[in-house]
């Protein structure tokens, strides 16, 4: 019989199988919010966000809510205590508690999640992992981040592929689905095999019609062998935790997102989601901890493991700050609770409002588009006369806490999340009319 890395770490004592009693804080929660369960004052109290400040730069880091704080804490004192027993006791049931949370969250199995550190983590996972070769190409637009440019550059690096970067619209406000839709697929190649692309983008908070594009690259695939067909990939931090819409409704290949912006989770928390064909166009960076096969091969001196890849085996393995891991779930379960459909309709409200606000200052240039089509909860604008470092230096000064996207041509961002409320877009309009 194959010895599985678990059955070997749990001889060892550094792992095991052993279930403990269920840790979960959530209805035990020594303070009770204010306000009914589930109203928005009820929400808000869950975060210990300072109350003299407008926090509106959730798209940078997420205070945790009350569950995630209490539960990270419940396992905190525990490897603290007692970490070997602690961990083996808890380690292999809370980390596929994990991955089966962001599996029902997204709408699929959990073997097609890989649990990661970060938005970055799995993109670079993701990107730099693909079975590319000399003459492939990957297709990007000069609108994404940092972080998919420079993995695409190793992956060229490393493969000999080509990245190819075009631009998707003049202004991101004006612009249309068809506009973007169009300029894509017309730019697809026959040696394209991976558009890579971003679901809101973190400069100017333009959200991509990815369902449409998804459906456009279907129709390029279906005139194309298998082994030439175009994958799509998605940073999607941006939408994650604030639209409504599952990986099958989006339609791409490879979801990165990081767990710690709007999702509220636990802070060094990341998920990707993995298509079928996406597993087979991408293999693994780091060695697993969760794919007991490949430790099994290992020890049996096989050349290879056993079967395709799956989303344990894109995880990547290391000692991790299990308890922020483990409490990834309890962030899952406050969103199904308040109801997914609900923050987004919140988020989207609470957006418009702002931009609505903006909209009516003379001296204020919105980015983002208005149409809630188009934009989720990033609202980007600028000041005029005022470089976007100023205005934030200023909106600070009145307690209200903004951000600058940092790309060659900065905006100022504010970030309007289910922890604020009508009361906090009133400040920032009132503060922006002594700046503009």
């Amino acid at each position: 019989m194959a010895l599985s890395r678990r059955t070997v770490l749990k001889a060892s004592g550094v792992a095991g199988f052993a279930f403990a009693a269920d840790t979960s804080v959530w209805q035990a929660s020594a303070q009770a919010p204010l306000g009914e369960p589930g109203s928005w004052p009820w929400v808000r109290d869950l975060f210990d966000l300072s109350p003299d400040t407008v926090h509106m730069s959730t798209m940078l880091i997420a205070s945790h809510p009350r569950p995630v704080r209490e539960a990270i804490e419940e396992h905190r004192s525990g490897l603290d205590a007692d970490p070997v027993r602690y961990l083996e006791r808890n380690n292999n049931r809370l980390t596929d508690a994990a991955r089966q949370a962001a599996g029902d969250y997204l709408g699929v199995h959990p073997s097609h999640i890989a649990l990661t550190d970060s938005t970055t983590m799995g993109i670079g996972l993701v990107y730099t992992g693909l079975k590319l070769q000399p003459g492939d190409e990957v297709l990007t637009t000069e609108h994404d981040y940092y972080v998919t440019h420079e993995s695409l550059r190793l992956m060229a690096e490393r493969t000999g592929a080509g990245v190819r970067k075009i631009t998707l619209f003049e202004d991101p406000a004006e612009t249309s689905e068809d506009e973007i839709v169009s300029r894509i697929v017309d730019a697809v190649r026959p040696a394209t095999r991976l558009v890579a692309l971003t679901w809101v983008h973190s400069s100017t908070g333009l959200k991509m019609p990815v369902s449409a594009i998804a459906a456009a690259l279907r129709e390029v695939n279906a005139e194309r062998d298998a082994e030439d067909q175009v994958l799509l990939g998605i940073d999607a931090v941006h939408g994650f935790g604030v639209e409504d819409t599952n990986f099958l409704q989006l339609g791409c290949d490879f979801f990165m997102a990081g767990c710690h912006k709007w999702l509220f989770g636990p802070r060094g928390t990341g998920i990707v989601a993995i298509s079928e064909r996406g597993l087979d166009a991408v293999r693994p960076t780091i060695p697993s901890f969760t794919d007991d096969a490949v430790f099994s091969a290992w020890l049996e001196g096989a050349d290879e493991p056993p079967g395709g890849n799956t989303g344990p085996r894109m995880t990547p393995g290391g000692f991790k700050p299990f308890e922020h891991r483990w409490a990834l779930s309890e962030a899952f379960a406050l969103h199904r609770q308040i109801g997914r459909a609900r923050v987004a309709e919140r988020t989207h409200f609470l957006a418009t409002s702002l931009k609505d606000a903006l909209a009516e200052h003379p001296g204020v240039t919105l980015r983002t588009p208005r149409d809630s089509r188009f934009s989720a909860g990033i609202v980007s604008f600028d000041v005029d006369g005022v470089h976007p470092n100023a205005v934030v230096s200023r909106l600070r000064q009145h307690e209200i806490i903004a951000s600058v996207a940092p790309y060659a041509v900065p905006h100022v961002r504010l970030t309007p999340s289910i922890r604020n409320n009508e009361q906090d877009i009133e400040r920032v309009a009132a503060a922006l009319r002594s700046i503009a």
